[in-house]
C-alpha cells in the first residue's frame, strides 16, 4: 500500500471511536495546572470551572499508553514509520473552546485525519505534514476542538542551510492584532508596555480582548520598568529557526509588575544563564515596521 492509499483509507474511516478520560474533571488536577501556569484567576475555584486550555489534559494517555490502531494519528504515524519517515516534530496546534468544563464532568475525545501533504523538502529533512482534528465531548455535547499538525521526516535528508543574510531577512514576524497593536507600537518607541484593565487595574501579558479578572473590555496600557528576573529558560539547539543562530536562549521573565513575559536572551552564553538572574529589556530593530523586545543579563549577573 502506498502512502497515498493509506491516507485515503484512514481518512475514509472518519472519526475514531470515543476515548474516555481516565478521570473526571477534578479540582486537584486543576489546582496543579493553575500553580504550574501561575494563573491566579479565582473564577475557576469559585464557579467549579476548568481552564479551557486544560481540555487536552483530561484525555492524555499517560506515560505508558496502550496501542490504539483506531486513532488516525497513530495509524498514519505507523505508515510513515514503515516508509522510513521515522522522526517527528509538532508544527502547529489550533484549539477552539466552545464552553467551560465543570467539576465532575467525564470527557471523551474523537479524532479524524484531515490532511496529509508531501513529500516536502524541509530544513529537517524530506517529510510529510499530517493534520488531524480532535473533538472533545461532555456527554453528547462538543466542548472543544483542535487541529494538530506534525511533520514526519526522514533523518539525514535536510535541505541545504540558507545563507545567513537570507535567514535574517526571513525572521518570524508576530501577528499584530487589535489587542496587541499597542504593544508593538511601544517596542518601536523602545518602551515595554503592559495591558491594564481600567475597571479593576489588573495588569496582564500577553494582552487579550477582555480582563481575565473582571471581564471588562475597557483596557489601556502602562509602561513597564523593563527589569525582571529569570523565572525559567530553555536553550534551543534544533530545529533551525529563521533569523536565529542556534543555540539561543529563550527566557520566561518575572516582571516586578507581577506578570511574566517570554523573550530571547541576547548577548549571553547559555552556560551563564541561571534561574533568578536579573535581566533588563533591550530592543532589537528588525526593520522599519518591526522592533522585537529581548532581554540581557544585568552586569555581574553571569558571575
Amino acid at each position: 500500500m502506498t502512502i497515498s492509499d493509506a491516507v485515503r483509507e484512514i481518512a475514509e474511516r472518519g472519526y475514531s471511536p470515543a476515548r474516555t478520560a481516565r478521570d473526571p474533571v477534578n479540582p486537584a488536577m486543576i489546582n496543579n495546572w493553575l500553580e504550574a501556569l501561575g494563573d491566579s484567576n479565582p473564577r475557576y475555584a469559585a464557579e467549579g470551572l476548568a481552564p479551557p486550555a486544560m481540555t487536552q489534559v483530561w484525555t492524555m494517555r499517560g506515560l505508558h499508553p496502550r496501542p490504539e490502531p483506531d486513532d488516525p494519528l497513530s495509524a498514519m504515524t505507523a505508515v510513515l514509520d514503515e516508509a522510513g519517515f521515522t522522526s517527528v516534530v509538532a508544527t502547529n496546534c489550533t484549539q477552539t473552546y466552545h464552553r467551560y468544563l465543570r467539576h465532575g464532568e467525564q470527557v471523551a475525545v474523537r479524532s479524524r485525519l484531515v490532511d496529509v501533504t508531501g513529500p516536502k523538502r524541509t530544513a529537517l529533512g524530506e517529510g510529510w505534514f499530517v493534520t488531524t482534528e480532535s473533538t472533545w465531548y461532555a456527554g453528547d455535547e462538543a466542548v472543544a476542538t483542535m487541529l494538530f499538525r506534525i511533520l514526519k521526516f526522514r533523518p539525514g535528508t535536510a535541505a541545504p542551510a540558507a545563507p545567513a543574510a537570507a535567514a535574517a531577512a526571513d525572521v518570524l514576524r508576530p501577528m499584530v492584532s487589535q489587542d496587541t497593536a499597542f504593544f508593538w507600537a511601544g517596542t518601536a518607541r523602545r518602551e515595554l508596555r503592559l495591558q491594564r484593565c481600567e475597571a479593576c487595574g489588573r495588569l496582564r501579558h500577553p494582552p487579550g480582548p477582555a480582563c481575565p479578572e473582571c471581564g471588562s473590555t475597557r483596557l489601556d496600557h502602562v509602561p513597564a520598568a523593563g527589569t525582571g528576573t529569570v523565572y525559567s529558560y530553555v536553550v534551543h539547539h534544533h530545529p533551525p529557526v529563521p533569523g536565529r543562530k542556534c543555540p539561543f536562549v529563550i527566557v520566561l521573565v518575572d516582571l516586578p509588575e507581577g506578570v511574566r513575559m517570554l523573550g530571547e536572551l541576547v548577548g549571553a552564553d547559555p552556560a551563564e544563564v541561571r534561574i533568578g538572574a536579573p535581566v533588563r529589556v533591550d530592543f532589537v530593530r528588525v526593520d522599519d515596521e518591526l522592533t522585537l523586545p529581548a532581554w540581557r543579563l544585568e552586569p555581574g549577573a553571569e558571575s
